[in-house]
């Protein structure tokens, strides 16, 4: 009778432990659909009083003149800008970084290395935006003798070192996934280190690496006071680099605050945030598919 009681007991219990487990799994979802319900529905009146095509291509952004002006191509400009430099920025580096740490770095050189990275993705991004704000704006100005160093350009580096750790660690893992097989059998044919480096592991764990520097990707393009505090804040289309933007996620922070509740201007927020939200979106559905097919492709499962 015992020996039943304690079974019964220790199903009951792993019956706990189960519905716990999917409360919080589901949780998780039922946040998302939240968030996706409070942007469509404060999203809702603004494009009931504004073109689409008018609110995504419009010229200008200029919600408080009379008659207010809402055209977010230049928000939607400057965050493809900023994030195509922070890109060219984080991905040699972290993807070298990875490949230095796992491939070529001593025992010694990666027990100091990998925290190094680990801390550097752990630095809250105000730090950075003061950092590129009081360092790296003002000796950019100086060196590059350009009006301001609050541009595209120190968001898009800023960003990129940002970024740089997302992608390092992340790629890093994918190759730690590449049998060891792979190199040895590469060796054995004849290749040198750069060749196996080069034509095996990397290709190995290319997918592996596409999904780190698309997740580095979507860090770059959802950042929000690096960008509030160093890109200038200029709501234009930029000619150059050099110039002041202000990318989406910087005019919902910088705006938000001032915006009256109920009005135009607070749900055309909400609907900037809501595009924010369908790029990230796609972003994180694209890496995902690559992860999966670098998953199915090493016999990782399904």
């Amino acid at each position: 009778m015992m020996k039943v009681d304690r079974k019964l007991l220790r199903t009951l219990k792993e019956k706990l432990y189960e519905w716990v487990f999917a409360c919080l799994a589901f949780a998780s979802l039922l946040f998302l659909v939240g968030i996706i319900l409070t942007l469509l529905t404060e999203s809702l009146p603004a494009f009931g009083r504004i073109r689409i095509d008018a609110f995504l291509f419009g010229q200008n952004w200029y919600p408080t003149s009379d008659p207010p002006e809402f055209g977010i191509w230049p928000l939607i400009v400057a965050s493809l800008a900023v994030t195509a430099g922070a890109m060219v920025v984080c991905v040699p580096i972290g993807v070298g970084s990875a490949l230095f740490i796992h491939e070529l770095a001593g025992a010694r050189q990666r027990a100091f290395l990998k925290p190094m990275v680990e801390i550097l993705a752990g630095i809250p991004s105000i730090v950075y935006g003061f950092f590129g704000m009081v360092m790296v704006a003002p000796f950019l100005q100086d060196l590059l003798d350009i009006p301001t160093g609050l541009c595209a350009f120190t968001a898009s580096l800023v960003l990129g070192i940002m970024a740089t750790p997302t992608v390092a660690s992340l790629a890093e893992d994918a190759l730690s996934f590449v049998p060891r097989s792979f190199r040895e059998a590469s060796l054995a044919l004849g290749a040198n280190r750069w060749q196996t480096l080069t034509k095996v592991v990397v290709p190995a764990a290319g997918s592996g690496i596409s999904t780190a520097i698309i997740l580095g990707m979507g860090r770059a393009v959802g950042e929000t006071m690096t960008v509030l505090m160093v890109a200038g804040g200029a709501a234009m289309v930029p000619k150059s680099l050099f110039d002041p933007v202000r990318p989406m996620t910087s005019t919902i922070a910088a705006e938000m605050g001032e915006a009256v509740m109920g009005s135009l201007h607070f749900h055309t927020l909400f609907a900037i945030g809501l595009i924010l939200f369908l790029i990230t979106l796609g972003i994180n559905i694209i890496a995902e598919m690559i992860s999966r097919r670098f998953r199915l492709k090493l016999g990782l499962g399904r």
